[in-house]
């Protein structure tokens, strides 16, 4: 009976002990996450600091980016880079949330899960095949329609707008109109990249999205049933609702893939560091002018510039996941959080 009685204290002595080495365990692992986002403020922070001291805030908000004469201004690349994403974003959340309605909602289950395994492998992809086909399969046809869209013998009007278009081109302006006409017959540029990006953020979204539509209980599509709703209203009123927040979720995961995606839109957008003049033109992120120039800034000022874009885009990213966090909590029920 004694060795019974001494067997449960026995127990608590060596469970109190675990606990305290699991949770000094667990908290040196958490200590080296904040570490390491420390540490990468301090080294991005100290390197960019001759170009922020040489530009001040203007290196945020000048146009021109010429190494040769020594002048860095980060606007045209901070533009680029929101201009891409977002629209990549505008034109992929339709797409992935009606694919996750499909796949949730309506595909029976020997179709379902293919599709939803398909939209998944498109996430293992590596971005740089995602380049290789942008380049070798879509650059060709956009090449292809930019060419017949100016020309002046089929076209007539077209080719009389791609001239008064050319000359504020010139002049460096451009208009809402001329935004949207093609500037080059090459196929790469700014559309292909916004292209790409949508077909690689795509399965972020409407994965998270399929996710979160089958976690909405049960009991809200009967009762809409129940109450005489068809299926259109089940999903508007009881589905989408309910799951708003958790598809918010990977809107954000999306755009913050699309932020930082280097080598696909590196290869295709044409690295260009003037202000967008068309959106079949020519552009840059601030990802690709870092992946294009970092390796060849030999001088301080050139490398510290360089830096410099990569703590803007690492600060931008800081700042869309803090809003998207705010956001999703006050969009998620009060009933789950």
């Amino acid at each position: 009976m004694s060795k019974l009685a001494r067997r449960p204290s026995f127990r608590r002595g060596l469970s109190s002990e675990s606990d305290r080495v699991f949770q000094t365990l667990i908290l040196a692992l958490a200590s080296v996450i904040v570490l390491v986002f420390v540490l990468s403020v301090y080294q991005l922070g100290r390197d960019a600091w001759p170009a922020l001291q040489a530009f001040g805030w203007q290196f945020f908000t000048e146009r021109t980016w010429n190494p040769v004469q020594g002048r860095f201004g980060a606007a045209a690349m901070i533009i680029g880079t929101l201009v891409t994403s977002l629209a990549a974003l505008v034109i992929s959340v339709p797409l992935a949330v009606a694919s996750a309605l499909f796949v949730a909602e309506y595909a029976p289950r020997w179709l379902a899960n293919p599709i939803g395994y398909l939209i998944e492998l498109l996430a293992a992809v590596p971005s740089v095949v995602y380049g290789l086909w942008a380049l070798f399969v879509i650059a060709p046809l956009l090449a292809r329609w930019q060419t017949t869209f100016f020309n002046q013998e089929l076209y007539p009007e077209r080719f009389a707008l791609f001239t008064r278009c050319s000359a504020l081109w010139a002049e460096g302006h451009t208009t809402l109109q001329c935004l949207f006409v093609p500037n080059t017959g090459a196929g790469r540029g700014l559309a292909l990249a916004i292209i790409i990006l949508t077909v690689m953020i795509l399965p972020y979204t409407a994965s998270v999205a399929r996710d979160v539509i089958r976690l909405v209980p049960q009991d809200q599509r009967e009762a809409m049933y129940a109450l005489g709703a068809t299926k259109w209203e089940v999903i508007s009123r009881a589905i989408l609702p309910y799951a708003r927040a958790g598809i918010l979720g990977g809107v954000i995961l999306a755009l913050g893939r699309a932020l930082g995606e280097t080598l696909a839109v590196a290869m295709v957008i044409g690295d260009s560091q003037e202000m967008i003049k068309s959106l079949w033109g020519n552009a840059s992120t601030l990802a690709s002018v870092i992946a294009n120039q970092f390796g060849d800034a030999q001088e301080t000022l050139h490398r510290s510039s360089v830096v410099t874009l990569g703590l803007t885009l690492f600060f931008l990213s800081v700042v869309v996941n803090v809003a998207a966090r705010l956001l999703i909590a006050r969009l998620t029920p009060k009933g789950i959080q």
